[in-house]
């Protein structure tokens, strides 16, 4: 699943420190999240959203979409 949160947070100025710390993790995990290491769980995505200010739809993308 690829993700947008690299982009969004650079947009916002925050450093994967800080979002760490707003989310409750580790810089690491945010880190590992952006290089499509570790998928976060439903609970973070949605902390991810929050606090970035997007929909968990525009976070994540289903690279998935329009394969059958």
């Amino acid at each position: 699943m690829k993700n947008l949160i690299k982009e969004y947070r650079e947009r916002q100025g925050l450093s994967q420190g800080k979002l760490a710390d707003l989310c409750e993790v580790s810089r690491q995990t945010i880190n590992a999240i952006e290089n499509d290491k570790y998928d976060p769980s439903l609970q973070l995505a949605f902390d991810l959203a929050r606090i970035l200010d997007v929909r968990v739809d525009e976070l994540f993308l289903d690279e998935r979409k329009g394969k059958q």
